[in-house]
């Protein structure tokens, strides 16, 4: 794996040299966009207003717009020296215990690991983690922005969670939502039930992308010249009269949806 970041965690007076690592990869059918007529590729060129020609991306610098058509040109090194100890720095404000949190803040994992001479430092962060049953709270910069994040312990790895600010979520209170009112106790019950005969132990592993593997097949049939088979069909919504009688027929079949759709 590739570093994306490196700088040091700090924990108190602690300062841990570290490398941020992308936890996750992508997974995912890329799709060009062709000129319909000829099956051409199309491409995205960067076209100067002013002299109307594409420009070379070596030729190309940041710019800030601080007022109509007026710019400053900002480079990257100029930008982390807005304050270097945020740009090379994952700064530990506060420990929670992880219920506390709620997953809506969590926004991407990454893995942490020591960079040379840190490994000391890393173990005693990631014991004490472990130990104490926290999470550190911490905020770093990446790129142009800052982000909250929080540092917890995975068996043997520190993962960073970036977080997302209080501020960038939507207020819920601005959609038409329905009241408890509107479901009666005998419904409760059923779903109750249902949810009782469903609920098993979380399994990650059980879990898997079989869209993309479809995807992939209907595209070798369309290279294959073939026209792709249709499956599947767009369930139908459950009339709120009918939602007694689905919750009873779905505990008399066991109705359980394929873990891997």
């Amino acid at each position: 794996m590739r570093p994306i970041w490196s700088g040091s965690i700090s924990f108190g007076l602690v300062n841990i040299p570290v490398k941020l690592f992308s936890a996750v990869h992508e997974r995912e059918i890329n799709f060009d966009l062709l000129h319909k007529k000829d099956l051409s590729p199309i491409r995205y060129a960067r076209v100067c207003e002013t002299e109307d020609k594409e420009i070379d991306f070596h030729d190309l610098v940041r710019g800030y717009e601080y007022a109509k058509g007026n710019y400053v040109v900002v480079e990257l090194e100029e930008i982390k020296k807005a304050d270097v100890a945020k740009t090379q720095t994952i700064s530990i404000v506060d420990f929670s215990p992880e219920k506390d949190i709620d997953s809506i803040y969590f926004e991407k994992p990454y893995f942490i690991a020591p960079d040379k001479g840190s490994e000391k430092a890393y173990a005693l962060l990631r014991e004490s983690l472990t130990k104490r049953s926290k999470v550190a709270i911490a905020k770093f910069v990446l790129r142009t922005r800052e982000h909250l994040g929080a540092i917890k312990a995975d068996n043997n790895v520190l993962v960073f969670e970036q977080m997302r600010f209080s501020e960038d979520l939507r207020n819920p209170a601005e959609l038409n939502l329905p009241t408890a009112s509107l479901v009666s106790e005998k419904e409760l019950d059923m779903a109750y039930q249902l949810i009782d005969r469903l609920t098993e132990k979380f399994n990650p592993e059980k879990y898997k992308d079989t869209y993309t593997a479809e995807l992939e097949q209907l595209l070798a049939e369309k290279v294959a010249g073939k026209a792709p088979k249709v499956t599947g069909k767009v369930p139908e919504p459950t009339p709120s009269k009918d939602l007694m009688e689905a919750l009873k027929a779905s505990l008399e079949k066991e109705v359980r949806p394929a873990a891997q759709a």
